[in-house]
């Protein structure tokens, strides 16, 4: 358990404020049971995502390293953390860019001056996950002993997505011994929800891209992605696919529901985030964790088993 971890600046991030405002709700409402401070970041943008990064990959180092200068300088925070895997990835990306390359640091410099801020130099705060968040601020041990309820039974497949862990070269304290993240076999999604009592399943495709870059472009090719998850989290005999992006939770929902009309293929697997699955087993109401706001109703589910 870090003290580093125990106030951090809050990154939410645009998907946070929309579609995946649930995320959000159960985020704050974990971070609030377990007495861990969330400090938004005052007038934050947009990561740059992925429009920005296809037309000028410097200007959406420019827009993450924004975020991080306020997260520095204003506020004197030491860490940021971002639950959206997006944000989190271009945050992380920036940060190896303005370490690496000159001339992101140059358009970075220029457009900061233009916009009458300092510029961010690589290394001033730390960029988190939630997950690095609740596992190194509280731990397993901890977070049991603030349980009101258990998840016991409940069989879960813990999905992570690909940027997560992708490209390996922006998250160098992935991978660095006992006790750490791993890229190749992510865990610490595994390790909160088994501390919380749930029965975590062996699911093979917990990296496996979900197409969320494809959904407007190629419904069909999203589609047929998210279907190899969902398929395989049921063949391992899930109940529930636990997620932490935004994204790829969306796209697992929606794109459910997209394979049983156009291709007509059901597949039952409900989605929560692990935020709201944690804040569950934390006495936590459901809809203050905003379950009702998903599109995959496991509401259900959870009164079946006395959690709702």
């Amino acid at each position: 358990m870090s003290d580093r971890y125990r106030r951090v600046a809050y990154y939410p991030g645009c998907a946070l404020e929309g579609t995946a405002h649930a995320y959000d709700r159960s985020t704050r409402a974990v971070g609030e049971a377990l007495g861990l401070g969330l400090d938004e970041v005052p007038d934050w943008n947009c990561c740059g995502a992925m429009e920005v990064k296809n037309i000028d990959p410097k200007v959406q180092t420019y827009l993450s390293s924004r975020v991080l200068s306020i997260a520095a300088h204003e506020m004197k925070a030491a860490v940021v953390m971002a639950p959206c895997n997006g944000c989190y990835h271009n945050l992380k990306k920036a940060e190896y860019d303005l370490a690496h390359d000159a001339a992101s640091r140059e358009t970075v410099g220029r457009i900061s001056a233009k916009a009458g801020h300092g510029p961010y130099r690589a290394g001033a705060v730390e960029t988190i996950h939630a997950l690095d968040w609740l596992k190194d601020g509280i731990g397993e041990e901890e977070l049991g002993r603030r349980l009101k309820g258990s998840l016991k039974g409940l069989r879960i497949a813990n999905y992570y997505g690909c940027m997560y862990t992708r490209p390996r070269h922006i998250f160098p304290e992935k991978d660095s011994g006992p006790g750490s993240e791993s890229t190749w076999q992510p865990h610490f999604m595994d390790d909160l929800l088994a501390a919380a009592g749930a029965e975590n399943v062996d699911f093979p495709l917990k990296t496996a891209c979900c197409g969320g870059a494809h959904t407007l472009s190629d419904s069909d090719t999203s589609t047929r992605l998210v279907l190899n998850i969902l398929r395989a989290a049921e063949a391992a005999g899930a109940e529930v696919i636990a997620t932490e992006c935004p994204t790829c939770h969306s796209g697992l929902e929606m794109h459910q529901v997209r394979a049983e009309q156009v291709f007509g293929e059901k597949t039952t697997v409900k989605m929560l985030y692990f935020t709201q699955l944690l804040g569950i087993a934390l006495g936590v109401g459901a809809r203050r964790l905003g379950v009702h706001e998903n599109v995959s109703d496991a509401l259900a589910l959870l009164k079946e088993r006395g959690l709702a």
